[in-house]
C-alpha cells in the first residue's frame, strides 16, 4: 500500500500502481469524469500512469490550466498522426500546447501544406478521434530512441534526443504514431469532441534563421463543439479589436520597411496618448519618491558582460557596433537595468540614501525574429516605463508592497480590473540557467511570497519561469473578452549589485551590498497601448484619448462658427479639432466614428445662433443640444470623476 496526500492534507492508502484516474474514481464518478491531468510530487503526471510511491497528488480539470494543457499538449499528437498518414514523408519538429490551443512545427518535405487542406486535416483528426485510440506512455533508452527515430529519419527529433540524458527519454503512442514527449497526455484521443485547424506560419527550427524552415501548424480543439463555437466567435470578436488595425484608423502608429521590421513609427496622436500615459505614471512616482533619470541607448559591450546579460541575451541582440578604435565594441541597449548600476556608482552610498528608486522611460532593442513579429505587441525597439529600486534589506518588503500599490492603481485607474498573479520561481534542479547564491535566491523568493500574502493577493507559483537573475511577481490582465496578457512584473535581484561591485555604508560603518528591485508596470509603453486598444475596442478613456471632441459643422457656412466653438473648448483643455471636410454630415459622423472620438458636436444655424452645440457620445448616439458652456462643464465633471481614485 501507499499514502497519497491531498490538497487539503488529507491521507489515504491506496494499493501500490494506482492511477491518479482510480484515485479520482474513489473520490466520485464525476471526478474521474472529468479529470484530465495530475502532478505527482509537483511532476506532471498522466492519469493513466501508475503511481509506486508515498505521494502528493492534484487532479486537474478543464478549467485549470494543467487541464488544459494535457488537453491541447495530446490534440498536437493527434495533429501529427493525421498529417503523418495525409502526408507521406512529412518530418516532424516540436509540437507543444500553447495558451491557447496548439502547433505541430513540421517539415513537409515535397508536400504542399495549405489553408485549403485545413477542411481535410480536420476531418482526418475527427476519424482518429472517432478510434479512440489509447495513448501509451513508454520510457526508452537513449539508445533505443536514436535508432527508433533515425530509423525513420526523423532527423530533428534525433537532434533533441542528441540532447536528453539517458534514463529521462520518454515516448508516447496513439494508434501509428510515437513521438517523442515528456507528457502529461490524456489517456485516449476519444475525450477531444472539436477540432479546428486556424492557420500556418514559417517557423526556422529552433528559432535559428539560419536552420530550415519549418511549416508551423497551429489548432485549438474543445472537450464540448458549444466551447468551439464560442471560442471562434471570440475570434471574431478579436479580429475587430486588433490594435494594428485600430492604430491605423484612429491615426496612432505606422511601420516602413525602409525604416525596418519591428520598429514602430508613432504618429502625432500616437505620440500624444504615450505622452499622457507617461505622464500619468510620472505624476504616481513622484508620490512615490522615484528620480528620473536619462541613459544612452548604446552602451560598451563590456557593461552587458559584467551584467551577464550578453552571455543569456548575446544572440538576441543587435549585431556589436564597431567603432574605429581597436577592438572597441558597442550594443544597442538591450536592457536598462546596467546603465542605473552605472548612475549608483557615481557617488559613494550611505544607508541614509536608500532606498533610492531610479526611473526612466527607456528604449531598448533586442533582435526579435522577424516571423515572431506582431504590431505593438512584438517589436525590436520597445520604451520600458523602467525603474530599478536600490535598498537595504530590511526595506526589501516595504519596498516590494509599494510597488504592488502602483501596479494597483494604474489596473484601477485604466479598468485592468480583473487580472491574476503569477510569482516566478527558479528551477532548483537546472542551477546551471541561474546566477547568484541559493542563500540569496531562497531570501528574494521568500520577500515575494510574503508581500503577497501581507496584501492577500493569491498569486501562483511557477517554478521555472524566474529571470535569470532574479524571482519575480508577473501580473497576468484578462481583457474585455477574456483574453490574458502579461502586463506589470516586480524583480528582486541579489546578482546585479554583486556583479557590479554596488555598495552603501551602514549605520555600523561597514560596506554593504544592496539588493535591487526592478519594475515595470505597463511592461513596455508598445505593448501597454496595444492591450489597451484592444481591452477598449479603441474606445479609451475620455481623458486619455487623443482628439476627445470632433465639431462637425453641416455646411462649410458654419465652419467659423465651428471653429470659434474649437477655441473655446482650448480654453479648458478639450482636445478639439474642425472636420471642415465638404462632405456630407453623415458622412462625417461615420467616419469620426470610426476613430473611436468621444464626443461629435454638429453645428448649423440654429447652434449658431443659440451657442449650442447638438451633441452625440460615440455609442450613445444622440444626447440632444447644450449651450456650450454647460456642454464645457458636464465636460470637465465627467473627467473628474473618471480620473478620481
Amino acid at each position: 500500500m501507499i499514502n497519497i496526500t491531498f490538497p487539503d492534507g488529507g491521507v489515504k492508502q491506496y494499493e501500490n500502481g494506482v492511477t491518479p484516474y482510480q484515485v479520482a474514481e474513489s473520490i466520485s464518478p464525476r471526478l474521474a469524469q472529468d479529470v484530465l491531468a495530475a502532478t505527482v510530487n509537483d511532476q506532471e503526471w498522466d492519469i493513466s500512469r501508475p503511481i509506486d510511491v508515498d505521494c502528493t497528488i492534484k487532479l486537474f480539470k478543464w478549467d485549470d490550466p494543467e487541464g488544459k494543457h494535457a488537453f491541447w499538449h495530446t490534440s498536437a499528437h493527434l495533429l501529427a498522426e493525421a498529417l503523418q498518414e495525409l502526408y507521406p514523408g512529412v518530418k516532424f519538429g516540436i509540437g507543444p500546447a500553447i495558451e491557447n490551443g496548439f502547433y505541430y512545427d513540421i517539415d513537409p518535405g515535397e508536400n504542399s501544406i495549405t489553408a485549403a487542406d485545413f477542411p481535410k486535416i480536420e476531418a482526418k483528426m475527427a476519424e482518429l478521434v472517432a478510434k479512440k485510440e489509447p495513448v501509451v506512455r513508454h520510457d526508452i533508452t537513449k539508445a533505443d530512441a536514436l535508432k527508433m527515430f533515425g530509423d525513420r529519419n526523423e532527423t530533428y527529433k534525433c537532434e533533441l534526443i542528441s540532447e536528453l540524458e539517458d534514463g529521462t527519454i520518454s515516448t508516447y503512442t496513439q494508434g501509428a504514431f510515437t513521438d517523442l514527449c515528456r507528457g502529461p497526455h490524456l489517456p485516449n484521443t476519444g475525450i477531444i469532441k472539436a477540432v479546428k485547424i486556424l492557420s500556418l506560419a514559417g517557423a526556422y527550427w529552433r528559432g535559428d534563421e539560419k536552420r530550415n524552415q519549418l511549416v508551423r501548424v497551429y489548432g485549438i480543439t474543445f472537450p464540448k463543439k458549444k466551447m468551439l463555437d464560442e471560442y471562434l466567435a471570440l475570434l471574431e470578436e478579436a479580429k475587430k479589436r486588433d490594435h494594428r488595425k485600430l492604430g491605423k484608423e484612429m491615426e496612432l502608429f505606422a511601420f516602413s520597411a525602409n525604416v525596418g521590421q519591428g520598429l514602430p513609427l508613432w504618429l502625432p496622436k500616437g505620440a500624444a496618448l504615450r505622452d499622457r500615459l507617461e505622464q500619468f505614471l510620472r505624476k504616481i512616482q513622484k508620490k512615490y519618491g522615484y528620480l528620473q533619470v536619462i541613459t544612452p541607448h548604446i552602451g560598451n559591450k563590456m557593461l552587458y558582460v559584467t551584467s551577464g546579460h550578453y552571455a543569456k541575451y548575446g544572440k538576441d541582440s543587435f549585431q556589436p557596433i564597431h567603432t574605429p578604435e581597436e577592438g572597441e565594441e558597442y550594443l544597442l541597449k538591450p536592457m536598462n537595468c546596467p546603465h542605473h548600476c552605472e548612475i549608483y556608482k557615481v557617488f559613494p552610498r550611505s544607508y541614509k540614501d536608500l532606498p533610492l528608486r531610479l526611473a526612466e522611460f527607456g528604449t531598448v532593442y533586442r533582435y526579435e525574429q522577424s516571423g515572431e513579429l506582431h504590431g505593438l505587441t512584438r517589436v525590436r525597439g520597445f520604451t520600458q516605463d523602467d525603474a530599478h529600486i536600490f535598498c537595504a534589506p530590511e526595506q526589501l518588503k516595504g519596498e516590494f508592497l509599494k510597488v504592488m500599490d502602483i501596479i494597483f492603481y494604474i489596473f484601477k485607474a485604466l479598468k485592468f480590473e480583473n487580472f491574476e498573479a503569477q510569482i516566478s520561481l527558479r528551477d532548483p534542479n537546472n542551477s546551471e540557467k541561474y546566477v547568484g547564491s541559493d542563500e540569496n535566491w531562497e531570501k528574494a523568493e521568500n520577500a515575494i511570497i510574503e508581500a503577497c500574502e501581507e496584501k492577500g493577493l493569491k498569486a501562483r507559483k511557477v517554478t521555472g519561469e524566474a529571470a535569470f537573475y532574479g524571482p519575480k511577481l508577473d501580473f497576468m490582465v484578462k481583457d474585455a473578452i477574456g483574453r490574458r496578457w502579461q502586463l506589470g512584473t516586480i524583480q528582486v535581484d541579489y546578482n546585479l549589485p554583486e556583479r557590479f561591485g554596488l555598495e552603501y555604508t551602514g549605520a555600523d560603518n561597514q560596506k554593504h551590498r544592496p539588493i535591487m528591485i526592478h519594475r515595470a508596470p505597463f511592461g513596455s509603453m508598445e505593448r501597454f497601448v496595444a492591450v489597451l486598444l484592444e481591452h477598449t475596442a479603441g474606445k479609451l478613456p475620455l481623458w486619455l484619448t487623443p482628439d476627445q471632441v470632433v465639431i462637425l459643422p453641416i455646411s462649410e457656412k458654419f465652419n467659423d462658427y465651428a471653429r470659434k466653438v474649437a477655441a473655446t473648448l482650448d480654453e479648458h483643455d478639450i482636445r478639439a479639432f474642425v472636420d471642415d471636410r465638404n462632405e456630407k454630415i453623415g458622412k462625417k459622423i461615420r467616419d469620426n466614428e470610426l476613430k473611436r472620438i468621444p464626443y461629435l458636436l454638429v453645428v448649423g444655424e440654429k447652434e449658431e445662433q443659440n451657442d449650442e452645440v447638438s451633441v452625440r457620445k460615440q455609442g450613445e448616439g444622440d444626447k440632444g443640444s447644450k449651450k456650450i458652456t454647460t456642454f464645457v462643464a458636464d465636460f470637465l465633471k465627467e473627467i473628474e470623476e473618471l480620473t478620481k481614485q
